[in-house]
C-alpha cells in the first residue's frame, strides 16, 4: 500500500489530522532543502510537498514565486528536485513525498522518463497544477502502475459534475484550494470551506487536505476541524526567505512544532 494511504489511515485511526508543509526544492540550497525536510518531519510533518521550481508558476503567489526564482538561480530543475527527494529518502523510509509542479517541466523531460525517475526516487504522489483530468488519464494510469498517487486540486469554483470527473482519476487525497487566488492569499472563509468539503464528501471517501491560505496556528486549527489535513506552504517559505543566517533550521522547526500542536 502507498505511504500516503497508510499515513492518512493511521492518522484517522488515532483521531489526528495530517500536517503537510511545502518547500521549494533548492531554496535556499539543495543541501538545506534536505535538512529542512528532515527537520519538518522531526517536528511533526506527516507528509511533505516538494515543489519543482518553475519559471512561470501561475498558481503560486509572490512568496513561492521568489523561492522558485532562487532555486532556478541555484541550478535546480525537475531532475535535481527528484534527486533531492531521493537523497531525503535514504534516511527516511516512512514519510510520504509529494512532488508538486507544472506540466511544462514534465513534458520537457518526457512523461515516461519523469515517472521512472520519480519511482526510482521512491516518490509517493504527484500534483501537477495545470494538468486537467481530461489531459491526464494516461498520466494518472502510468503513475498508478508505479504505485504513485495522482493528487488533484479542487477549487471553490469547481462544480459537482467537475468534482465527479476529478474523482475518476484522483487517488491518495484531494487538495482543496481554500480560496480564489494564488498561494499565500489570506482571509479563509471557514464556513464556505466547510460547505464545499461536505459537498465533495458526498462523492468520495478520499481524505481532503486544505491549503492556499493557512498561515498561522489559529487558521490551521480551524481548518483541522473540517478537513483531514492542512497544507502550509507560503508561511514555511517566508521563514526560509526571512530567517537570519544560522537561524533558519531552528525557525522552521519552531513553526512546524507550533502548527502541529494547533492541529
Amino acid at each position: 500500500m502507498n505511504r500516503i494511504v497508510n499515513t492518512f489511515e493511521n492518522l484517522k485511526n488515532n483521531n489526528k489530522k495530517a500536517l503537510i508543509p511545502f518547500v521549494t526544492a533548492g531554496d535556499p540550497s539543495p543541501e538545506l532543502t534536505i535538512e529542512i525536510m528532515h527537520e519538518m518531519v522531526k517536528n511533526g510533518a506527516d507528509l511533505i510537498e516538494l515543489g519543482i521550481p518553475f519559471s512561470d508558476p501561475m498558481a503560486d503567489g509572490p512568496v513561492i514565486q521568489r523561492s522558485s526564482e532562487r532555486a532556478i538561480e541555484n541550478g535546480i530543475g525537475i531532475k535535481k528536485t527528484i534527486e533531492i527527494a531521493k537523497k531525503f529518502r535514504k534516511n527516511n523510509k516512512e514519510t510520504p513525498i509529494i512532488l508538486m509542479g507544472y506540466a511544462n517541466p514534465i513534458e520537457a523531460i518526457g512523461v515516461d522518463n519523469f515517472i521512472d525517475l520519480a519511482s526510482d526516487a521512491d516518490v509517493d504522489g504527484v500534483i501537477t497544477v495545470d494538468y486537467t483530468p481530461e489531459e491526464s488519464v494516461t498520466f494518472s494510469k502510468k503513475l498508478k502502475e508505479k504505485n504513485i498517487e495522482t493528487i488533484y486540486l479542487i477549487a471553490p469554483t469547481t462544480d459537482e459534475n467537475r468534482i465527479k470527473l476529478v474523482l475518476k482519476l484522483a487517488s491518495g487525497f484531494l487538495y482543496y484550494v481554500s480560496l480564489k487566488g494564488v498561494t499565500g492569499a489570506s482571509n479563509i472563509d471557514i464556513k464556505e470551506v466547510e460547505g464545499k468539503i461536505n459537498t465533495i464528501k458526498k462523492y468520495t471517501q478520499l481524505p481532503i487536505a486544505v491549503g492556499f491560505g493557512v498561515r498561522n496556528e489559529e487558521t490551521a486549527k480551524q481548518v483541522a476541524t473540517i478537513a483531514d489535513g492542512v497544507v502550509i506552504g507560503s508561511r514555511v517559505v517566508n521563514e526560509i526567505e526571512d530567517s537570519e543566517p544560522g537561524k533558519l533550521i531552528g525557525n522552521i522547526a519552531n513553526l512546524i512544532k507550533i502548527i502541529k500542536k494547533a492541529l
